[in-house]
């Protein structure tokens, strides 16, 4: 049994530092000592910056390229419109079913637990989603549909990020879940054990180890850098616990776009205990187009990855398309 103090103690520790996350431009400056003329920053975007100062110390001082940096700096190119880039670049709003919950393939429904996340990435396909019509408001009606739907086995928390909830929610939620027999499988995407490792407390590890659900979390790692000892720690303590922990990336130019990059990365998550899973292709969000890349790029990066790395260190290189019943693998 945990005790309820240090309970208390851990999740004051890690909403302390969501609270502090970095949110203006000119404290991003001048955390990472780089002059007003080496970046092209934008201020007011509707798309707030928001990052976690453990993020932010990772990423190496007066390099305006840093690949963590360029993930969540809001580049000027973000106001630029480009043909082709969407608001909703997967339809998500054609496959809502009531308000949080989302299905887009068999077997499996996503719930948009809350709109809150650790990190803005400035790729995110859904920056601009509409989350006061999309939220958990009446998490009674989720139920509701999920219950009327046994063919359901698998519930996907997603977001923002559901890690973002206090454990009461959490527990709670999750507890309600397990009231419906069909659901076998309990999957949590976030980008917490990365952003902010304190979140993954030994409570919250008890948790997700005492539910009769099959647990797994998808974590969000782009580059090797965004690892450090912190963030294995966390990890152990979700491996020690027998969860699964996969790892989907997204392609990103100037982020990660090389062999050299990639191949590091999925040697570093799998020296963590995390396995490569996806490798995305770009989804196209209006505002960040500068990150993308042409099929022909990505698949030519993903081959020659092929060349470098043994079969089970190579991700599936996969692209979203909407109204396809899964994934689209890119050979």
């Amino acid at each position: 049994m945990i005790h309820a103090l240090n309970v208390e103690a851990d999740e004051a520790v890690w909403q302390a530092i969501l609270r502090s996350s970095v949110r203006s431009v000119e404290e991003l400056r001048h955390l990472l000592e780089l002059q007003d003329e080496q970046v092209d920053w934008v201020e007011d975007s509707e798309f707030p910056l928001h990052i976690p100062r453990t993020f932010v110390e990772r990423m190496e001082k007066r390099n305006p390229r840093d690949p963590l940096l360029l993930q969540v700096a809001p580049s000027r190119e973000e106001l630029n419109s480009s043909e082709g880039y969407s608001p909703d670049p997967l339809n998500e709003n054609e496959f809502t079913l009531n308000g949080g919950l989302l299905k887009k393939y068999a077997n499996r429904a996503l719930v948009i637990t809350t709109q809150a996340c650790p990190v803005h990435c400035r790729y995110c396909f859904r920056r601009h989603f509409d989350y006061s019509a999309n939220q958990l408001t009446d998490f009674q009606n989720t139920l509701d549909t999920l219950a009327n739907d046994p063919s359901i086995v698998e519930v996907i928390l997603s977001g923002g990020d559901p890690l973002t909830l206090s454990n009461t929610k959490l527990e709670v939620l999750i507890q309600q879940l397990q009231g419906l027999n069909h659901v076998q499988i309990l999957r949590i995407h976030t980008r917490f054990p990365v952003m902010i490792p304190q979140r993954i407390t030994p409570a919250l590890v008890e948790i997700l180890s005492k539910t009769r659900f099959n647990v797994v979390v998808v974590v969000h790692i782009n580059h090797p850098n965004e690892i450090d000892d912190s963030v294995q720690q966390a990890i152990e303590r979700l491996r020690n616990a027998q969860i699964e922990v996969f790892n989907q990336s997204v392609l990103l130019k100037g982020v990660n776009d090389s062999v050299q990059v990639l191949s590091k990365l999925m040697h570093r998550v799998f020296e963590i205990g995390v396995v490569p899973y996806y490798l995305h292709l770009f989804d196209p969000v209006a505002g960040a187009h500068h990150f993308d890349l042409s099929e022909t790029i990505a698949i030519a990066l993903w081959k020659e990855l092929q060349s470098q790395l043994p079969g089970y260190l190579v991700p599936r290189l996969v692209r979203e398309v909407p109204h396809q019943p899964a994934k689209v693998i890119q050979t």
